[in-house]
């Protein structure tokens, strides 16, 4: 079940609801708790006993190593931390890199980093270990960001877990961030994605180098919209029940940089790999030879959490070289320049999105010869004027989908939102929603693989 679907929208979503709203607030931990548990089991039963495992052992571990902030930390507390994060990640491994599952548990890269930063943080005495196993089970399975994040800090929702409202206010804005992230998955991302799917489908030998750019822009467009729609709705969800969801997203294909593309997106899993890894192992306060390395770290790790796949190191060690060049002597530069600092942006990153989405190397090799037929000397030039026509198919969704990646149409709703046009664009693209949602087989979202 996801949300974008009409089995969520108009059963699970309106039924939760009414049972939350109707249901004291001191109880409301526990019909969330639940609730979440029941909207997991529909799409992975056989896996709902782990994501209780990653409460119960954290919980246990958590109030076993607090002590107040004056009793500081000993060598119980480290061996206690150590514990839980060998769980953590030990499941971690096991199911993503081992070899010997067939299938990953959904949401448990996103629910594993959540937990082990509760954890490190408790440790470290930024918070207190949670007393209440329903408060703690309430924030690590919350149904909004279960499968695919945002990854919410315990310290962000901390106040709320013990007494939060809704006023009427809230819910309609929840509702309206809800709607317009389902339309950028449906309207968009789904859309433009038909254009990905057609080029696999020709073949990559077979596709032009015009096709090929096209491609890469189709499936970059994808990505987004995709991620970020179920990152707004995320947001809007928890809006409705009471809870702030850090935004994900802001709006990172406007960026000069590398550098400011990856504070940009999908900013909760780079927030965590700063707190929990650049920052403890030096960050850059250590002279620039161990920043590099430090960086290395972070994007080795980064690539390895999005796969084990070789094609995901490569997509990490592009990202790194630009981001080591950046550091070394090309960032200034390119946020001084109003022009080819986007330029340089805009033709890098649909080439490192070749990388993270071609698993097999091979036709990895393939395509990347298709983008820059002039690296292989042997590349011949087949269906040269290919792209023609899916330029035509797919023009306009290109269009909006290059319009809605920059902040025009956000800046022009916030001015109107109040108002009868502001409703009426919310109405309009509900209806689109479900219209395509009506004619279109359900796609997942596309970060539920990792």
């Amino acid at each position: 079940m996801v949300f974008s679907s009409f089995e969520f929208l108009f059963r699970f979503l309106p039924a939760f609801l009414i049972i939350y709203f109707i249901t004291p607030k001191k109880f409301r931990n526990a019909v969330l708790f639940l609730g979440s548990i029941a909207f997991y089991t529909y799409g992975e039963a056989q896996y709902v006993l782990l994501l209780l495992a990653s409460v119960t052992v954290n919980y246990v571990i958590a109030r076993s190593m607090y002590k107040t902030p004056e009793d500081g930390r000993g060598r119980r507390q480290a061996v206690l931390l150590v514990l839980a994060l060998c769980y953590d990640f030990g499941m971690l491994f096991f199911f993503k890199y081992s070899g010997l599952t067939t299938k990953l548990p959904l949401g448990i890269s996103f629910y594993t980093f959540q937990i082990a930063a509760y954890v490190i943080d408790v440790y470290r005495g930024i918070v207190p270990a949670e007393k209440s196993y329903v408060n703690l089970g309430t924030y690590l399975t919350m149904f909004p960001q279960l499968i695919a994040g945002p990854i919410v800090n315990y310290t962000e929702v901390s106040s709320c877990l013990k007494r939060r409202t809704v006023t009427a206010r809230d819910f309609e804005s929840g509702v309206r961030i809800l709607v317009i992230g389902l339309g950028s998955k449906v309207i968009i991302a789904d859309r433009v994605g038909m254009l990905w799917n057609n080029v696999q489908t020709i073949g990559f030998n077979s596709i032009s180098t015009p096709l090929a750019w096209l491609g890469a822009v189709a499936y970059s467009m994808e990505l987004y919209f995709d991620f970020a729609g179920y990152s707004m709705m995320a947001v809007g969800l928890g809006k409705m029940l009471g809870f702030q969801i850090p935004v994900n997203f802001r709006f990172p294909y406007i960026s000069k940089s590398v550098t400011e593309f990856w504070r940009r997106w999908h900013i909760t899993l780079g927030r965590w790999f700063r707190d929990y890894v650049y920052i403890p192992l030096g960050g850059s306060r250590k002279g620039r030879l161990r920043t590099m390395f430090n960086l290395f770290a972070v994007w080795t790790l980064t690539a390895l959490w999005h796969g084990a796949g070789y094609n995901f190191l490569i997509w990490g060690g592009m990202l790194l070289g630009a981001l080591f060049l950046e550091k070394l002597f090309l960032l200034p530069f390119l946020q001084k320049s109003k022009v080819i600092g986007h330029v340089y942006l805009l033709l890098f990153v649909p080439v490192t999105w070749m990388a993270f989405t071609i698993t097999d190397v091979h036709q990895l090799g393939i395509y990347l010869t298709r983008m820059f037929p002039f690296v292989n000397a042997h590349t011949d030039m087949v269906n040269s004027m290919d792209y023609i026509k899916y330029l035509k198919d797919y023009d306009s969704l290109l269009a909006m989908g290059v319009l809605f990646a920059t902040p025009v149409p956000a800046v022009i709703y916030g001015r109107i939102k109040r108002g009868m046009l502001g409703t009426l664009a919310i109405a309009v693209i509900f209806a689109l929603s479900m219209y395509y949602l009506a004619v279109s087989a359900n796609n997942p979202f596309l970060y539920f693989n990792f």
